[in-house]
């Protein structure tokens, strides 16, 4: 049978738990991918879940449980990377309290798609940009006003895996393709995100005064916390060198900080309502990062094929591809591929999906653009 991560002699309330008992206990993590202030901030929301004691297994439950796959990896709650040590923690977790969430643990995985691994090139990345950049700047992008929420929709997957204890022997899997819905609003301060079957039953809250928003007993870590919001990017200047400076000064941590400033911008651009004159420069700046390649074929969650602009990860040898139309040169969404085996991912498993359908400016929190419903 698979195994939960933790011993059986130890209770569920385990009060003492820190960085090194989660690291001896949980499979190895990668760097940092977030601002210490916010990595902390989910460490303390985990150790807490950790803390609360697990309601007492059904039959029924623990059969589930023992076929359940374990993710170790998902999108962020805010739209930013998160480390790995506390995603680890967030299935681990989930998976032995279920308190709250639209029962995920019975959301079957599916076997990881694998495609043909194709070389990247910088030959033609200066014409490619260009070309995306001018599409980005004939676009008509509305303007939220004070109380309007940004309105994302979109289709993703992410990896998952499972782990026989008994016969050592690790699965690689990915979540089925779902829905995910979030709204921002301008400033940032707050938020909504609808993710069936991944978030609790009807969502949670994303407002900067959230549970996932105070570390420890209510308080902010002193310190600013960049919020990359409608309204911050609107204030970057919009000149892709002075755009470029501003995204490294958000990342920190021992990671590759290009790789890190990389998939800033793409989480920017999956769920972000960036303003004309910037979108032009963010995709400008992007090209500026050293080890930005072109990808001739690349593909969405949802199927659309397209060129790609992407950057290797030499540590974890998973490549990060922001896909476009190459017709209209349109941002069509982001894919994650394993270039070089590392933990047992083989190479050209997808171990990301993301598709962006809807993007729009609407009145209130959880209100959909077109018929005007409510989530």
């Amino acid at each position: 049978m698979t195994r939960k991560f933790w011993k059986r002699t130890e209770p569920l309330d385990h009060t003492e738990l820190d960085h090194e008992e989660l690291a001896r206990l949980l499979p190895a993590p990668s760097a940092p991918r977030m601002p210490l202030d916010r990595q902390l901030l989910f460490e303390e929301h985990l150790l807490n879940e950790i803390r609360t004691p697990a309601p007492a297994p059904t039959a029924t439950a623990t059969a589930t449980a023992t076929a359940t796959k374990r993710p170790v990896r998902r999108a962020l709650l805010i739209g930013v990377p998160v480390t790995a040590v506390a995603l680890t923690a967030v299935f681990a977790v989930s998976a032995l309290t279920n308190g709250g969430i639209d029962r995920p643990g019975t959301v079957a995985s599916v076997e990881a798609l694998v495609v043909p691994v194709e070389e990247g090139s910088a030959l033609q990345l200066v014409s490619t940009v260009q070309q995306i950049a001018t599409a980005a700047s004939a676009q008509q992008t509305p303007e939220p006003k004070p109380g309007q929420y940004i309105y994302i929709k979109s289709k993703v997957s992410y990896l998952a895996s499972s782990y026989n204890a008994d016969t050592n022997e690790a699965k690689t899997w990915v979540q089925p393709l779902h829905q995910r819905e979030i709204w921002k609003s301008p400033d940032a301060l707050k938020g909504w995100l609808d993710e069936p079957g991944y978030q609790s039953r009807g969502g949670i809250t994303l407002d900067a005064d959230g549970p996932h928003s105070k570390p420890k007993n209510g308080q902010d870590i002193p310190g600013e916390v960049v919020r990359l919001s409608y309204n911050w990017l609107k204030a970057q200047p919009a000149e892709p060198e002075a755009l470029l400076k501003a995204i490294y000064a958000t990342v920190s941590g021992p990671r590759d900080r290009d790789q890190q400033a990389f998939e800033t911008i793409k989480a920017i651009i999956n769920e972000q309502l960036v303003p004309t004159p910037t979108a032009a420069a963010l995709y400008r700046a992007a090209a500026k990062i050293p080890g930005v390649v072109v990808v001739q074929n690349s593909q969405d969650a949802v199927g659309r094929t397209g060129l790609a602009l992407a950057r290797l990860d030499e540590k974890t040898g998973e490549r990060t591809e922001m896909v476009f139309d190459r017709t209209n040169f349109a941002y069509l969404g982001s894919r994650s591929v394993q270039v070089k085996e590392v933990g047992n991912v083989k190479p050209g498993t997808v171990v990301e999906r993301t598709a962006v359908l809807e993007r729009a400016v609407v009145d209130a929190q959880k209100e959909r653009p077109a018929t005007g419903g409510t989530a």
